[in-house]
């Protein structure tokens, strides 16, 4: 019988990658990328346990699962970071006045 690819194998790949990539964003795109890719790595992680002989590709499923893990922790710092320096600083107006500060001391 041929070997097929496991379903979302590539796309799981790609949201673990995404997932690293969006911790940037602080850290809510990675977090979104991270758990659909978890999600998805689990159903396609119970899909080839049932039959690995027919299917290609786990490989990819495993990186991928990887990746979101570590993007998702990543990602979730980012986001922890983000939420106490505005409650920290006041808000968003706080951290604007505070940039402006910098700029006027350092800028010159």
């Amino acid at each position: 019988m041929e070997k097929r690819e496991l379903p979302n194998s590539t796309l799981i790949l790609v949201f673990g990658i995404l997932s690293i990539i969006g911790c940037c964003c602080y850290g809510v795109a990675g977090v979104i990328f991270g758990i659909i890719a978890l999600v998805m790595s689990k159903r396609a992680t119970e899909i080839y346990s049932a039959d690995p002989e027919l299917y290609t590709g786990f490989n990819n499923v495993k990186t991928g699962r990887i990746l979101a893990i570590i993007g998702l922790v990543l990602s979730a710092l980012s986001l922890i970071s983000t939420i106490a320096a505005v409650i920290m600083y006041g808000g968003l107006e706080g951290i604007q006045e505070m940039q402006q500060e910098i700029l006027r001391e350092y800028g010159g």
